[in-house]
């Protein structure tokens, strides 16, 4: 039988590797960017154009390489980080694997400038699909250029998996912002298709914070500082009134790497446990530094997952520190156990006794008197004035003979308690009034059917019914726009600005009208009519949460995700009271949907009880 297992040519390895260490564009510009610092870069320019598809560029200033180093650092498993296993458990650098350089070239044409300092003359390396194409000498600047061009142009099926230009960028913004917060004492610059998207001086940690997430940033953090023998933390967490519905601002460093847990998430939603509204997540900003060894970084391709040596301790010193720095800060309230001077006892009344107060009784007292008194009163009042005077009798007409008659409360009238506020619209003319429904514990709406009852879920309903208005609106084009008297001024991050210009010509065609939309500020001066003024804020935060989380990632149209977006915030929630019209309303509109049997996200709207069914119940 002939052998059946054979070795793999070097350039199907590499791609073999490459689908584990290059996912996106945005996993080569990690690679660069740490690859940059690795160097010791004072100053690094991230350069990309059509969402990192036609062209990657990280220029730095670092140290540069040889024309050796610079053929050498394409070969597999080539690093100068490393020399031995041990090495592994003592790492202070970013890429130390030795993969990333030859996974990028063996998917995309790559062009590496570099020089060192004390060299008139550096080399310019050009490599497409693993294959060197040239190498040459020429006058660079000092440090390091990669150009990734035409990624996985070798692999069609891979090109055809990306998403679009503005999803591919947010995630590489998502991955410069990682690198940025780390490493505040490196400059950054970031253009985007020929436009400046950042431009980050050296700064300190809350400088770097504020300049990447706008100047309203900075009136919501709370500093954190604790250094123990197991780990030092520092960094900022927002006030809990600044919670979000979505996972944006968290961010967890270890040793200067960005990386994601669960576990320590846990420990700081803990720590805000009570300050927050559930379904809420709070922002942070957290730097740990413990021991290399004590970690192991290892375990993960993109080594954004770490494995702590006591995770246990870890968690139990960050909950503590962050509920120490919310009550140092005033931020919760707390018991104020100082003494206040002014509440202190004088020394001349520390031996007085204390006296009882006393209660004195009028043994006089005869409530028939006063009343003599008032009738009294009454008739003296009609004999003071002469025409004006008279023309007073008319209101206490009758009132002598009302005195010691019971009061029958069955002829006084009250007036009507008038409820105010509707979830729809007022269609009494419309409404049948001999319709049967109500509403079971605030989220169920029950009404009868021929063949039995139907039980409608009203969140979901309500959410049909928004969903199919709005996604009218926004294809016909015909969305009713209702002026503010004042403009409403809302603050952004530039990275959310981005993203509401993607989608501001389908906002514009539901009914918003922006004025202005500068680099950290947006001005609106028409909402759509369904959406009231206090709520705009919160709908453009769900709008960025959602276009942020991936769901045009499934196939669905921008139109689609600002549809389900606004139906989910502007839908009635559990918990809501309905009138009686209301109920009625839902249910009109909700079986006058073109699909009323689910919701927009594919969950049942409503269950059918027949007859049969309950009768069986008392077999």
């Amino acid at each position: 039988m002939a052998d059946l297992i054979k070795l793999l040519p070097d350039h199907v390895a590499n791609q073999i590797a490459a689908g584990e260490v290059v996912q996106r564009p945005a996993s080569v510009v990690k690679e660069l960017l740490e690859n940059a610092i690795d160097a010791g870069a004072g100053t690094i320019m991230l350069i990309v154009r059509d969402g990192g598809k036609a062209l990657i560029q990280v220029v730095d200033d670092g140290i540069g390489m040889s024309a050796t180093d610079a053929r050498l650092s394409f070969e597999r498993h080539a690093t100068s980080k490393i020399q031995k296993a041990e090495d592994l458990f003592q790492l202070n650098t970013k890429g130390f694997r030795g993969e990333a350089l030859a996974s990028i070239a063996a998917i995309a044409h790559v062009e590496m400038q570099t020089k060192l300092e004390n060299e008139e003359l550096g080399t310019v390396l050009k490599i497409e699909g693993s294959k060197i194409i040239s190498q040459e000498v020429g006058a660079t600047a000092k440090g390091t250029s990669m150009a990734v061009k035409n990624l996985f142009f070798n692999i069609p099926a891979r090109r055809n998996f990306l998403k679009s230009n503005q999803v591919e960028l947010r995630h590489i913004t998502d991955e410069f912002h990682r690198v940025a917060l780390a490493h505040p004492n490196i400059a950054f610059h970031f253009h985007n298709n020929g436009s400046e998207m950042f431009n980050l001086p050296k700064s300190n940690h809350r400088q770097r914070i504020v300049n990447v997430f706008g100047t309203k940033t900075n009136q919501k953090l709370v500093p954190v500082t604790e250094e123990t023998q197991v780990v030092k933390i520092s960094g900022f967490i927002n006030k809990p009134e600044f919670a979000k519905k979505s996972r944006g601002e968290q961010f967890f460093f270890v040793n200067h790497r960005f990386i994601k847990s669960p576990y320590l998430h846990h420990a700081v939603v803990a720590a805000f446990e009570g300050l927050i509204k559930p379904n809420t997540y709070p922002g942070y900003f957290l730097y740990l530094e413990v021991d290399p060894a004590s970690i192991d970084i290892n375990i993960h391709p993109t080594k954004t997952e770490v494995k702590f040596d006591d995770e246990h301790t870890l968690y139990a010193i960050l909950r503590s520190t962050l509920k120490h720095s919310l009550g140092q800060f005033n931020v919760v309230p707390a018991l104020d156990f100082e003494q206040d001077q002014n509440l202190e006892t004088p020394y001349a009344y520390k031996d007085k006794a204390a006296q009882l107060p006393r209660v004195t009784v009028d043994s006089g007292f005869n409530p028939f008197q006063e009343r003599e008194s008032k009738t009294q009163n009454r008739a003296s009042y009609r004999k003071v004035g002469t025409e004006a005077g008279k023309s007073w009798e008319g209101l206490y007409a009758g009132l002598e003979s009302e005195i010691g008659k019971e009061v029958s409360f069955s002829s006084m009238q009250f007036e009507s308690d008038t409820i105010t506020g509707s979830v729809f619209d007022e269609q009494k003319e419309s409404l049948e009034s001999t319709s049967t429904t109500f509403q079971l514990r605030r989220k169920y709406v029950v009404t009868t059917i021929k063949s039995g009852m139907i039980v409608i879920d009203q969140s979901r309903a309500h959410q049909r019914v928004l969903y199919e208005k709005f996604l009218k609106n926004i294809t016909i084009q015909k969305a009713v726009s209702q002026q503010l008297l004042f403009p409403l001024s809302l603050s952004f991050s530039p990275s959310d600005i981005t993203i509401l210009e993607d989608i501001r010509e389908s906002l514009t065609t539901i009914g918003f009208i922006f004025s202005k939309m500068e680099s950290e500020t947006v001005e609106i001066k028409g909402v759509p009519v369904q959406v009231s003024e206090s709520e705009v804020g919160m709908v453009l935060d769900q709008l960025i949460s959602d276009f942020q989380m991936e769901i045009s990632g499934d196939g669905f149209s921008q139109t689609d995700i600002l549809a389900k977006t606004l139906a989910k915030t502007l839908s009635v929630k559990t918990g809501e009271i309905l009138e009686q019209e209301s109920q009625i309303a839902l249910v009109n509109d909700l079986f006058a949907c073109k699909e009323a049997m689910v919701s927009p996200f594919n969950k049942p709207v409503y269950i059918t009880i027949t007859e049969n069914d309950i009768d069986k119940k008392f077999i």
